[in-house]
């Protein structure tokens, strides 16, 4: 066992803990604005559909109910403007986390092969590079990669940390250049319905793809737009013959989405007030702590969608970590996300609006 985790990096967040006991021993109590986990109430839909099919005694499928996957199809139909989705392209996934981390090695990729990603990125893309023995590769235009090598490239649009949106000309731009040297493209669009001051495209999207999947998958998840991050609710959409080749892995492996979990996901994807109701939140959030930073010295980069402000003082990361929680304000240092973020901290508007006003106080 010590093998497989001697190839994994230090756990990032353990590193906090310091600073999160700082924060913790303010008079007013912690704002933890270091994880972008939801903190609003999972909508009364959703939680109505999970019990009604809480007497599931069976085993659920891997590649779930035929209402499921009609479901998806009509939403990426919907609101990803992927207008030949059908049941074939659509596979529910355990969380997208568990996803990214054992993606590669469930493509069979191994030593020799690259997997790359942003420069400045979720941790769990490098983690499963490791995981399988690839070699993990960072970019900041992909279409400059040696490709020689490269069998995975992972786009992330909207951005973690950043904020980040990949413009749909550069996404069709992309696209042409991975299918040019027949590399398979993953694109995790987990926070597509949380643009601000842009409007993010899918790959998927007839404009990018011209209407063929091939060699294009997107990651989706309902813990952002939801609330439904302890559901483990997300599913991958997209090449038909890569996703029917993931099917029949996961059915060996047991990757199950559970059966009410799939009929809450369904109510969640056929209803789009609740996503709107909570979108307003997080505008009124991201506005308050928007102000309140740059009114402190901070200057905000990116952040034209997601759930995060890309903030900086232009000094070491973890000066502003500590600075902050000096404040009793608990933020996650930029260097968790690449070299590059070393002088950068994110901030999630994924606080209450009580600790979100704290911190707006705080800060003035």
């Amino acid at each position: 066992m010590a093998a497989v985790s001697d190839r994994l990096p230090t756990f990032p967040w353990d590193k906090l803990e310091p600073y999160k006991a700082t924060a913790a021993a303010h008079a007013d109590g912690i704002v933890d604005l270091s994880v972008g986990t939801p903190v609003d109430p999972v909508p009364d839909l959703i939680q109505r559909a999970l019990v009604a099919a809480a007497d599931s005694p069976g085993y659920p499928t891997v590649w779930g109910t035929p209402a499921l996957r009609d479901a998806i199809t009509g939403w990426l139909r919907g609101r990803l403007g992927a207008s030949a989705a059908g049941h074939r392209n659509v596979l529910p996934v355990v969380g997208s986390k568990e996803l990214v981390a054992w993606l590669p090695t469930q493509l069979g990729l191994g030593a020799g092969d690259k997997v790359a990603y942003p420069r400045l990125a979720y941790p769990t893309y490098e983690v499963g590079a490791r995981l399988c023995g690839a070699e993990a590769v960072v970019y900041d235009d992909p279409t400059q990669l040696d490709p020689a090598g490269v069998k995975l490239l992972w786009l992330n649009s909207p951005s973690n940390p950043t904020g980040k949106v990949i413009p749909k000309e550069e996404l069709i731009r992309i696209v042409a250049w991975a299918r040019e040297h027949g590399i398979l493209v993953f694109s995790d669009e987990c926070y597509l319905e949380l643009g601000w001051e842009a409007e993010p495209v899918s790959v998927l999207h007839d404009d990018v793809c011209g209407g063929s999947y091939e060699g294009l998958v997107a990651v989706h998840s309902l813990s952002k737009r939801s609330n439904l991050a302890g559901y483990r609710a997300a599913f991958i959409a997209g090449d038909a013959a890569v996703l029917g080749e993931l099917l029949e892995i996961r059915k060996h492996g047991g990757m199950m989405t559970p059966a009410p979990v799939q009929a809450a996901t369904v109510a969640a994807l056929g209803d789009d007030a609740h996503v709107e109701e909570q979108r307003g939140r997080y505008a009124a959030r991201r506005e308050a702590l928007r102000t309140a930073l740059e009114a402190h010295g901070f200057r905000i980069e990116h952040s034209e969608a997601s759930l995060y402000l890309w903030a900086t003082r232009d000094e070491p990361c973890w000066d502003t970590v500590a600075h902050l929680a000096e404040l009793g304000i608990l933020v996650a240092p930029g260097d968790f996300y690449g070299e590059a973020g070393a002088n950068f901290v994110r901030v999630a508007f994924t606080a209450t609006d009580e600790r979100v006003a704290a911190a707006v106080k705080r800060l003035g």
